[in-house]
């Protein structure tokens, strides 16, 4: 898969895109992560990328010529993916969401700033806008690396384990269960003996109930939409 990421800060995403999991994926060359600066096709005299909105207002707006085209430079002819912008209209990002995306042979996202972007390029070259949250952050870029970072573990190979991402919090719509690690016995706490024991059915069950119980104090909104048997519903009243 294939990310190119449009925006005027591109030296932003050095960092996370360069460590952890990601760095070590594209070094693999399991995912390609490119950000293209948007500035250098600004037409004005001074690489300007905003101006002031029509009919007043705070704060500037992004012009729909640079943007225009830099995608046009990015996607070129027979595009085969999805052009994104992030900003707070979208659907929310899900782990359903980024399972989607995964799919895709090539993703381009556009990070806004400032106090928006001109509806024009939006309605000219995106095909989807998505949020990260009922929340607004200072630019797109922010939003733009959590995407990246969400759809890459889907990608097979980038975790290293194929169960890894299926695992986790969210992924059968409730939130994962604890986890422990060495050493057995810590200030007093120890590990749960079941993990212990070598039973994976039972270790599987285990995890299960705690699973539900982890998402009823913490998210209690999930269970509405998780699809959970006659037996864990009948749990989940005892609990």
């Amino acid at each position: 898969m294939k990310i190119t990421i449009l925006t005027i800060f591109p030296e932003m995403f050095e960092s996370v895109l360069n460590s952890s999991i990601l760095g070590r994926a594209r070094e693999q060359g399991l995912i390609e992560v490119e950000c293209v600066d948007i500035r250098p096709f600004s037409t004005l005299k001074h690489k300007n990328t905003d101006d002031y909105p029509f009919g007043g207002g705070a704060g500037m707006v992004m012009l729909a010529q640079p943007i225009m085209d830099a995608m046009v430079a990015v996607t070129g002819e027979g595009f085969s993916g999805k052009r994104i912008f992030m900003g707070p209209r979208g659907t929310t990002l899900t782990t359903a969401k980024a399972r989607e995306l995964a799919q895709e042979e090539h993703l381009v996202l556009l990070c806004g700033h400032y106090e928006g972007v001109d509806q024009r390029a939006l309605d000219a070259c995106i095909d989807e806008e998505i949020s990260i949250g009922d929340y607004i952050l200072t630019g797109g870029e922010l939003a733009a690396m959590v995407l990246t970072d969400c759809v890459s573990r889907f990608i097979p190979g980038v975790l290293g384990s194929g169960e890894s991402a299926e695992e986790e919090s969210f992924s059968d719509g409730l939130l994962e269960y604890p986890q422990y690690t060495r050493p057995r016995e810590f200030r007093g706490m120890e590990v749960p003996e079941i993990l212990l024991s070598g039973d994976h059915a039972k270790i599987r069950a285990w995890r299960r109930q705690e699973s539900l119980r982890a998402t009823k104090r913490f998210r209690p909104d999930l269970l509405e939409k998780a699809q959970l048997t006659d037996k864990e519903k009948k749990l989940l009243e005892d609990m």
